[in-house]
């Protein structure tokens, strides 16, 4: 069986559930739950003959057995139970509720679903291109709002492929979503490398580290990996872990990957004791930081830097406020290319996000030891123009990997030192970007064809989407100023 056709199959199921007011995020996440079971009792068998993690008044069979008021009341008190242990089991049933309502078809999901394939014999190809395929569904349904929690694949994949990573390299994304960057980062290092098996076990346990704010994120992070033949059911180390990564350090790394999630500022909702409701900027005070504020974006941006190895790559998303914001901006960009080389800036086209509203860009940087002359380690910023004359939506013109096939090839991931400027992809001297006002980074030169000719102009669905999007993130931005000035 294909992913394609397991994907269907697992989809046409969402349906039947959908009648009884089932979000396609709660079908992913009671799919993630039988999924794991099934997966844990296959293993206990031969020829895996591996200790469950399930204990057995919990395991599979036990579901198997039931049906009706009974299964409903196992499944709840199986949930409960199992969210209440540590390691992977914890991770994965953490807070977990049953959403589906009507026995006879949690028995038919349980029965003729999950219980009919062998899952452990599935190709990690398969199963896991299936599971990413349901959560790029649940990306898709506008609704739900999962959408801020997936990276667009072919954007991920170019940029793993402009770091590339080594064998042995530590990777950590400290805003991982569902996964998308450490998968990608595994699978770069499966096709490029012939790993040996000790490189092969490292790979699996001990190479790749997520941090997620949100549990119900967390679980579908945990068993993406977990489908892709990272981590185990069992208590070893975990690839993924629920926190706020921006309350301290945890730990370093050799590559840091990262889309952080969108919406500027952090704030926490304050009760009164007269029941009023209302909302403070958080802002982040540490002492490994070089501004405190309430972006959350600069934050990141200060936080990733912090845990990079010595000569360690990041590539960070970031919207285009982190580079011309002034006060606590200018601070952090003044700093970052001081203290490391931030070498590329990708402009990202609009359209691609599931996200409305969101006009972002790549910053590639690479942390250097401080320098001896007192010099800045950047000496040369390469900016690479996606976004103008580029038009993209997420249904008729969606992106592609080949859209970025250009820009990779201008990377020049083996000699940076041998980069050709073209029409798209300019060098700019960090002492031509110190003198620009707030040492602003929102850099162009290309002509917007559009305004120069009507016959240019794209087609008026793209035309529609990016005043849509124009004016969401304005409103954002009216939305921040207001709740600062309550």
């Amino acid at each position: 069986m294909n992913a394609t056709t397991l994907v269907q199959k697992l989809w046409n199921y969402c349906n039947i559930l959908r009648d009884d007011g089932l979000s396609y995020g709660d079908y992913v996440e009671q799919l993630t739950f039988l999924l794991f079971l099934k997966m844990a009792d296959e293993q206990s068998r031969p020829p895996f003959n591996k200790p469950s993690p399930v204990p057995k008044d919990f395991a599979w069979p036990t579901l198997l057995k039931l049906d009706g008021e009974a299964l409903e009341a196992h499944y709840r008190k199986l949930l409960q139970e199992l969210g209440s242990r540590g390691g992977m089991l914890g991770t994965i049933f953490r807070k977990a509720q049953n959403k589906i309502q009507d026995p006879a078809k949690l028995r038919r999901l349980i029965a003729d679903l999950i219980d009919k394939e062998q899952w452990s014999s599935l190709d990690s190809d398969v199963k896991g291109d299936a599971y990413e395929g349901l959560l790029q569904k649940n990306a898709e349904d506008v609704k739900g709002g999962a959408g801020q929690y997936f990276t667009p694949r072919p954007l991920i994949a170019a940029i793993v492929d402009a770091i590339a990573p080594r064998p042995g390299e530590t990777i950590c994304d400290p805003a991982c979503g569902t996964g998308g960057f450490l998968l990608a980062a595994h699978d770069y290092l499966v096709r490029h490398y012939k790993l040996d098996r000790a490189e092969k076990k490292k790979l699996k346990n001990g190479t790749l580290f997520g941090v997620e704010l949100v549990d119900g994120v967390t679980r579908l992070c945990a068993m993406n990996l977990l489908l892709h033949g990272i981590g185990s059911e069992s208590d070893e180390q975990l690839p993924v872990a629920t926190r706020d990564a921006l309350g301290e350090k945890h730990g370093e790394y050799d590559i840091v990957l990262a889309n952080p999630p969108f919406g500027k500022k952090s704030s926490v909702t304050i009760i009164n004791d007269a029941g009023e409701t209302s909302r403070e900027s958080l802002t982040i005070n540490r002492a490994d930081f070089w501004a405190s504020t309430s972006n959350k974006q600069l934050n990141f941006v200060q936080h990733i830097w912090t845990i990079l190895h010595q000569h360690g790559r990041a590539a960070v998303v970031v919207p285009d406020n982190v580079l011309f914001e002034g006060g606590a901006g200018e601070t952090v960009r003044r700093e970052l290319l001081r203290n490391a080389d931030v070498h590329t800036l990708l402009r990202l086209p609009t359209g691609i996000f599931y996200a409305q509203g969101v006009k972002a860009n790549v910053l590639f940087f690479e942390r250097k030891p401080a320098n001896a002359q007192g010099e800045a380690n950047t000496r040369k910023l390469w900016i690479y123009d996606l976004r103008t004359n580029m038009h993209f939506t997420l249904k008729e013109n969606t992106l592609k990997r080949s859209d970025l096939d250009d820009f990779v090839a201008c990377y020049n991931t083996k000699n940076r030192n041998d980069r050709k400027e073209s029409e798209r992809f300019k060098s700019f001297d960090y002492e031509e970007l110190i003198k620009r006002d707030k040492l602003n980074l929102d850099i162009f030169w290309l002509k917007d064809e559009a305004l120069e000719e009507s016959a240019n102009l794209p087609p008026p669905d793209v035309i529609a989407a990016e005043i849509a999007a124009d004016l969401e993130a304005a409103l954002e931005q009216f939305a921040t100023i207001a709740e600062d000035l309550k």
